[in-house]
């Protein structure tokens, strides 16, 4: 196996003057590039390794499933994957695989390679096991091995029916990686990253930018562009200036008091699209105050969310009411409600709780991240009601991976509440990964305030192994409520996400899914 890639480095040369010229001049960009204006530097370039939509925008790019979510949707269409069956039982997921499909480091994409792909995330004893982590593992807890049945077909073996399977498969967690490129650099695959997508990895920059060039010989038809840069720009503001500027074409997550002025300018389109967003507050149950409930019910009281998606968001979202988004409209219960502001109610409880003197609680807070959208200014607006009801606010700010290394591995010994965003292709998926007992950071999940009922575990275990959808539904609905009562968390905001881009870009269109789906973007 040749460890440079000749393929992607001819692609690299062909581009390398135009992409040096787009990172080096900052000026006006390039017609047949797209810069996009990133809010962090990709932790990882490894799909199995990353947890961060701000990561996963790149990623859906450079790689392919065996199945994607079908545009406008959250449904599952074929991809790498022409077709599937299911048994009967649930319990065995049979894919025949798209033929004639190469890997950007020219090797051939098969069923070893996506059984490779999975025993790596899943099998401890698995010889490139330790080029993980793999956060996102737990999407697959359910499968017990992946057969190669023949080059073009795949079996996955399960240990019990698991209804959410697809849709996960579809998330960038089961993206399909080179098992030569991984054999080839091993825990150093992600600085040298191999997929099947409409563009390849041309390079990373100094600075944190990921260069990417399109890939000719695409499955699914070649790119309108000849090169992608993901430019990291940290602060909504200086992104937004940069739009402006002209130095990017395209920027997400827009902050909310630039919205206005962007959509009345015709030099630049705005791009909104709804989609299953929950901004919330972990609230750490293992040490005091938030133990109590009478203390996280009073914090779900004290904070007016309203103002805050009104006053700071301006409009872009809406109040949220528990960990079930109202995106999935078949799951969610929509009588369960939000918890009312109401600081005297706040109050009472606080002093019910034994802290009517005071108390004083530390405040874990980004300044940016996927689907956070303005948490600095949401974190001030949070502080300012807790301090009406006798809570003061310790606040430390991070900047986003930072952060992810703080808040990830759970609050214990940290603080006492922490902001986090999630965006999910299932009801599953947030409550499954960090809500339930068995996700404590310690066993690898997400569940970083320690909450633990149950009733919830029981009610999520039966959930996802229900293939009746009304049944489902009946099961997250009651989840919504218990955890409402319990209140491990503040629910703060659900987004309808946004983007500004040039109006010299064709063909963009946002996708509830939150990715950013390129291959068929222009620019005239």
């Amino acid at each position: 196996m040749a460890k440079t890639f000749p393929a992607l480095r001819i692609a690299g040369a062909i581009l390398g003057a135009v992409l040096a010229a787009a990172t080096a001049a900052r000026a006006v960009t390039p017609d047949d590039v797209l810069v996009v204006g990133q809010i962090a530097e990709p932790r990882s370039l490894d799909p199995s390794a990353v947890t961060s939509l701000n990561d996963f925008r790149i990623l859906v790019n450079m790689y392919d499933g065996l199945v994607r979510y079908r545009p406008g949707t959250l449904e599952v269409e074929p991809a790498l994957a022409e077709s599937w069956e299911i048994a009967d039982d649930g319990m065995t997921y049979l894919f025949h695989l798209r033929p004639d499909v190469t890997f950007h480091d020219g090797t051939p994409f098969d069923a070893d390679a996506v059984a490779f792909t999975f025993e790596r995330m899943l099998d401890p004893g698995h010889p490139y096991h330790d080029t993980g982590p793999f956060p996102l593992s737990f999407f697959f807890s359910v499968v017990q091995d992946v057969d190669a049945v023949d080059p073009l077909t795949v079996a996955f073996h399960l240990r019990t029916p698991y209804a959410p399977l697809l849709s996960n498969l579809a998330y960038p967690t089961g993206l399909i990686v080179s098992p030569a490129a991984v054999k080839a650099y091993g825990a150093d695959f992600a600085s040298h990253p191999s997929g099947t997508g409409p563009f390849r990895f041309d390079r990373r920059t100094e600075t944190g930018e990921i260069a990417l060039v399109a890939n000719p010989g695409y499955w699914d038809g070649p790119p309108a562009l000849a090169g992608l840069l993901f430019r990291p720009i940290a602060d909504a503001q200086a992104r937004a200036d940069a739009l402006a500027a002209g130095t990017i074409d395209l920027m997400v997550e827009v902050p909310p008091d630039r919205i206005d002025a962007f959509d009345a300018d015709p030099s630049f389109a705005v791009y909104r699209q709804t989609g299953p967003h929950l901004w919330f507050l972990i609230l750490n149950l293992r040490e005091p105050p938030f133990d109590d409930v009478r203390m996280r019910r009073a914090v779900n009281y004290a904070i007016d969310k309203q103002a805050i998606v009104s006053d700071v968001l301006r409009g872009t979202a809406t109040v949220a009411d528990g960990p079930i988004p109202p995106a999935f409209a078949w799951a969610h219960d929509p009588a369960v409600g939000p918890y009312a502001y109401d600081p005297a109610k706040a109050r009472a409880l606080i002093a019910e709780a034994g802290h009517g003197d005071g108390v004083e609680v530390r405040f874990l807070v980004t300044d940016g991240g996927s689907g956070m959208l303005d948490p600095v200014a949401m974190a001030d607006a949070i502080g300012r009601d807790l301090a009406a009801v006798g809570i003061t606010v310790v606040t430390e700010t991070y900047d986003w991976n930072s952060y992810l290394g703080l808040v990830n591995p759970g609050l214990a010994g940290k603080g006492n509440m922490a902001e986090m965003a999630w965006m999910v292709n299932d009801p599953d998926t947030l409550p499954f990964l960090a809500l339930r007992t068995e996700a404590f950071p310690a066993a690898g999940g997400f569940n970083s305030g320690y909450y633990t009922n149950p009733e919830v575990d029981r009610l999520l275990a039966r959930a996802r192994t229900t293939a009746d959808q009304d049944t489902r539904a009946a099961l997250y609905r009651e989840v919504q409520r218990i955890v409402h009562e319990d209140a491990p968390w503040v629910f703060v905001a659900n987004w309808q996400q946004n983007a500004v881009a040039s109006a010299r870009v064709q063909g963009l269109r946002l996708e509830p899914s939150f990715f950013l789906l390129l291959a068929r973007v222009g620019k005239d």
